[in-house]
């Protein structure tokens, strides 16, 4: 009878109120297929392959936790979609624990180097920052992996598997192999002359000198010796042993290629910085829309506060209400003040000291709502509030800046219990730094150059320049939504800075457009972030909403896609909605334990 009942309301949930795009409802993950949308019971997972998302349903099946599941899947992703993630990387791990009630958050973000300071992006020979390729590409960007001390500090407060049980997935996929994807081998190609520029690198992804054909096997023992070595020594194989010594040789000097053509800057990581890293449990941020309660992370991300403030900042208009064009109009606006805010206000709150709760308060998002106008755009780059008069309807005179995109990923994980996890787990660039660990088999990251290379603020303090032991400021946007207290949405996306404005336009698109899930992931997407141009799918721009945005004067830069939504939606009596992306990024891997 319970299944009966949730049958039905996942039936009244799925209706929806507009015509939307049938569900292609998937049968449980145990096959190669990969399906973006999948409706059941005794948990889901939704990830970025195939492998991944099995990974963590067979330890689900096992009766493991949804923390359990998510380190699985996310050692997994580090095997088949290694250039977006894995053990040289770092994220953000957001758990809502089913018998508190109560929403937790890791920050397992990159530290700085000990020998990191303010300067380390200038070239000494100049004076000048160096350009950002040639940062990226180099051990100067590698900041102190936190991935797998994550791993550990979930397990430790959700876990019922030892670290060793949830690598094993991982550990048999790295050793069968798993096949090349088209997307997969775009990838490499695309950072092709990168990879010859090391030898652990062209070894590994660039074998006979060219990237695998389509459909071959990939292999990486490497990898698997490395989860080993670890499975039976523990994370200090890693933080205090000889993992973690290899990876501070690779970045300080980086296995170049005999006629390598780039002269990279000097890496800094040394073994004393991996020593000494440690995760942080921090408290979510927490907001309230249209009277459902949303958490995300807190700084060092700024996801969970420029989320919540264009959240706010929307929620002093009833969207619903509105026509769609001018409910678009005021999302890409509403967004484009909470860029401003968050270039100027937010980093690392060990060294910078961050206003989150007057930027988060219901005060200060009337003062930014005031700035709107119906009938034109606001020139960007838009002026940051004055934190210290909220509800002034006056904008800040200081200079705000754009960020550079990057790439990572995302998954989502719900149990049997009730328990939620939405993880955001990334290595920066697609490809990260570019170097491979010799014999390790994984990607160090490059993610120090998400700080500011030189002062972005004018005369004010810029938050997001470098220092030592410091966590550069991260777009990712982990987020779960409660409705009267338990789970209603569990989502996130990678994409760098344009992470926000996907997690906020699905956030939209559900709860105020009013679709179902599969669409508003699904639905063309556009990204404003305090510039001059709103970047935009080809879809968005040539919809007649698009075309009548353009008509009030916003202006795009058209790109294929944004993001890479992973997101459930908790339809009641256990009964879950896991759904991926049907196209984007060669689609999303969808699965449940029990499928209806």
């Amino acid at each position: 009878m319970r299944r009966r009942r949730a049958l039905a309301v996942a039936t009244a949930a799925l209706a929806g109120t507009l015509v939307a795009q049938p569900i292609a409802v998937a049968e449980p993950a145990s096959s190669l297929d990969k399906r973006p949308v999948a409706i059941g019971v005794g948990g889901a997972v939704v990830s970025d392959t195939v492998e991944s998302t099995k990974a963590g349903l067979d330890v689900l099946r096992a009766g493991g936790t949804a923390a359990d599941a998510a380190v699985a899947v996310a050692a997994t992703l580090g095997v088949t979609d290694p250039f977006m993630a894995g053990l040289g990387g770092g994220g953000y791990f957001v758990h809502y624990d089913a018998r508190t009630g109560r929403v937790s958050t890791i920050d397992g973000r990159e530290t700085t180097p000990a020998a990191g300071g303010e300067r380390m992006f200038l070239d000494p020979a100049t004076g000048q920052p160096y350009p950002f390729a040639r940062a990226v590409t180099s051990g100067l960007s590698v900041g102190t992996p936190g991935m797998l001390a994550t791993w550990e500090r979930a397990l430790k407060r959700w876990g019922t598997f030892d670290l060793g049980r949830t690598l094993r997935p991982a550990i048999e996929v790295a050793d069968r192999g798993w096949p090349v994807t088209e997307q997969l081998r775009e990838e490499i190609e695309a950072n092709a002359d990168r990879f010859r520029q090391f030898t652990s690198s062209a070894e590994l992804f660039l074998p006979g000198g060219a990237p695998p054909a389509v459909g071959s096997l990939m292999r990486n023992p490497d990898l698997a010796d490395t989860y080993r070595k670890i499975a039976r020594d523990g994370t200090r194989a890693f933080y205090d042993g000889a993992i973690g010594a290899d990876v501070a040789a690779a970045a300080q000097r980086p296995p170049l290629a005999p006629g390598a053509t780039i002269d990279p800057p000097a890496g800094l990581l040394t073994a004393d910085d991996l020593a000494e890293y440690r995760t942080i449990d921090r408290e979510p941020t927490h907001m309230r829309y249209r009277g459902l309660d949303v958490y995300g992370m807190a700084p060092s991300s700024s996801g969970g506060i420029t989320v919540g403030e264009a959240l706010n900042i929307l929620e002093t208009s009833r969207l619903s209400t509105m026509d769609r064009t001018q409910a678009l109009h005021r999302y890409l606006e509403a967004s484009k003040l909470a860029f401003a805010d968050r270039n100027r206000y937010i980093g690392d709150p060990a060294y910078v000291d961050v206003p989150q709760r007057t930027l988060l308060s219901d005060r200060f998002a009337r003062g930014r709502a005031c700035l709107i106008d119906p009938a034109t755009v606001l020139t960007a780059p838009a002026a940051p509030g004055d934190v210290r008069r909220p509800d002034s309807c006056e904008p800040g005179r200081v200079e705000a800046s754009a960020d550079t995109a990057a790439h990572t990923n995302h998954f989502v994980v719900s149990d049997a219990r009730g328990n939620v996890v939405s993880y955001t787990n990334t290595i920066e660039q697609v490809g990260g730094s570019g170097i491979v660990v010799p014999q390790r088999g994984f990607l160090l990251n490059n993610e120090l150059t998400d700080f500011n290379f030189a002062p972005t603020q004018g005369d004010a303090p810029d938050p997001n320049l470098p220092a030592a032991g410091k966590r550069p400021r991260s777009s990712m946007s982990p987020t779960i939504v409660l409705r009267h207290g338990r789970p209603f949405l569990a989502l996130g996306s990678p994409g760098g800075s344009t992470i926000i404005t996907t997690v906020l336009q699905v956030l939209l698109n559900r709860i105020d457009f009013g679709m179902r899930l599969p669409q508003a992931v699904s639905s063309p997407r556009a990204s404003q972030r305090n510039a001059a141009t709103t970047t935009a799918e080809p879809a968005f721009v040539n919809s007649p909403e698009g075309k009548a945005l353009a008509a009030i004067g916003h202006k795009y830069t058209e790109q294929a896609e944004i993001g890479t939504t992973a997101a459930l939606e908790f339809l009641g009596g256990g009964l879950v909605l896991a759904v991926g992306e049907p196209s984007r990024r060669g689609g999303t891997s969808a699965g449940v334990v029990h499928g209806w």
